[in-house]
């Protein structure tokens, strides 16, 4: 990477990338990693995990440019914060306390309200857990899922009596109060999305299959027709 970034001999691309042009091929990256993984694909894996451990050393190499850090520093880091998060393997402690060493290190950034430090790049329904459950581990929460999935009943008919700009705003609450129930639940949201896109995937692929070239030429009752054929197949 010195060298792809070498003003003089270097690749043009490379050099005139930032930590910010490189941020969204970091996150790509991570999602195809993820990708490897739902398909268990060990091969795959390898491979997309060179092309995130790539990025580690683009955003590193960028820094060491500046004299902020290097990728040493970076090693060096994160081995650190696992062996500060974990006392009783590391340096004979008792116990672990690892929300209690996680909200040190929140004090130690400057970090002081409950939900700082969230990422903002983090998927939304990710983000909307991670959220709730910083809410939660202050008191800020329901008793059981009953609660919440109250509350999508009193979301949806805000959302249903919204209208304008108030209609995206209120589907925005509806979708909070989904993550706050499948939380409840013991559902991780995010996981259980992904999950849906790839079963709807699926079952609209095997759609087309079947009906070939005429598919977009059906009619509504036709495509649902077809679909549900392919649900019940699909089990």
């Amino acid at each position: 990477m010195a060298r792809l970034r070498d003003p003089t001999s270097g690749c043009e691309w490379d050099q005139a990338q930032s930590w910010s042009t490189i941020a969204p091929y970091t996150i790509e990256e991570a999602y195809e990693v993820a990708d490897a993984i739902a398909r268990n694909d060990t091969a795959d894996l390898k491979d997309e995990l060179g092309d995130l451990l790539l990025q580690v050393v683009f955003h590193s190499r960028i820094a060491e440019e500046t004299k902020a850090f290097t990728l040493t520093d970076v090693a060096s880091g994160i081995a650190d914060k696992m062996e500060r998060r974990h006392p009783h393997i590391f340096a004979g402690a008792d116990k672990l306390d690892w929300e209690a060493s996680k909200a040190d290190e929140r004090r130690a950034k400057g970090v002081g309200g409950a939900l700082d430090g969230v990422a903002l790049g983090l998927p939304a329904l990710l983000r909307a857990e991670k959220l709730q459950k910083r809410a939660a581990r202050v008191g800020f929460d329901w008793p059981d899922a009953s609660g919440p999935r109250a509350k999508i009943d009193e979301e949806l008919e805000e959302v249903e009596t919204a209208t304008g700009d108030a209609v995206a705003e209120e589907v925005g609450d509806l979708l909070l109060a989904v993550v706050n129930w499948a939380r409840h639940l013991g559902v991780d949201a995010e996981g259980a999305l992904r999950v849906a896109n790839r079963k709807f995937e699926r079952r609209f692929g095997a759609m087309e299959a079947q009906a070939g070239d005429v598919f977009s030429t059906l009619s509504l009752d036709e495509k649902e027709a077809l679909w549900q054929a392919v649900k019940r197949r699909d089990g």
